[in-house]
């Protein structure tokens, strides 16, 4: 079973968002890594570029596949995690402690649309 942790918001398409303030920390889950396989590269957006909740913001490719990044939330990407650039891999290690991108949230009402851990267990379980 994929490891599912309290406290954070989830959407259906495998992200993830930690919330702390008015910035969020956007990653894939350990469902989504464990599924992908080995991540070979991660296709990040620039500092200052604007995501919207639903769209796509960047990739993950694996060694079996691609998979585009759909946004929870919708913001202004303020940081992007750098160590992915020459180690996509620690997304396999520890996909809640490797974030992709952190953004500055412009609607915390995104997050009234997203899952907390129990039902994205039970989602993950359908």
């Amino acid at each position: 079973m994929a490891k599912v942790l309290e406290g954070l918001y989830y959407s259906e398409s495998h992200e993830y968002v930690k919330v702390e303030g008015d910035f969020g920390f956007i990653g894939i889950t350990d469902y989504a890594q464990n599924a992908l396989g080995n991540v070979v590269y991660v296709d990040m957006p620039d500092v200052d570029d604007e995501v919207t909740a639903g769209e796509e913001f960047g990739a993950v490719e694996s060694v079996k596949a691609a998979s585009d990044l759909i946004s929870p939330v919708s913001g202004t990407v303020v940081e992007i995690n750098e160590d992915l650039e020459d180690q996509p891999e620690l997304v396999n290690e520890d996909a809640y402690a490797n974030w992709i991108i952190k953004v500055e949230l412009s609607d915390k009402g995104d997050l009234d649309n997203l899952m907390d851990a129990a039902a994205y267990e039970e989602f993950c379980n359908k």
